[in-house]
């Protein structure tokens, strides 16, 4: 699952890549946390819950500079998903 993979890079140790595309490890935690609920939330009620979670992540990474690379990639892939699973369900 897209959650698994991203909650485990987030919670990979920070490597100099992604310190020069602008993450940092207080970020990088709190953006981990926001998915971690989310995916509670998807695994407890469903995927009619989609609607309700609205991940503004890109937003989030714009506001603190994160340049594009691996890390970013993977975030917005996730936010991406949820969109998609909205517009499906």
């Amino acid at each position: 699952m897209a959650l698994d993979e991203v909650v485990a890079a987030l919670k990979a140790p920070l490597e100099e890549a992604d310190r020069a595309q602008g993450s940092t490890g207080d970020l990088r935690r709190e953006v981990q946390a926001e998915i971690s609920i989310n995916r509670s939330v998807l695994r407890r009620e469903g995927l009619f819950m989609v609607w309700y979670l609205r991940p503004r992540l890109d937003v989030w990474m714009d506001y603190e500079g994160v340049r594009p690379g691996c890390l970013r990639s993977l975030v917005l892939d996730v936010q991406r998903r949820f969109v998609e699973a909205r517009s499906t369900s």
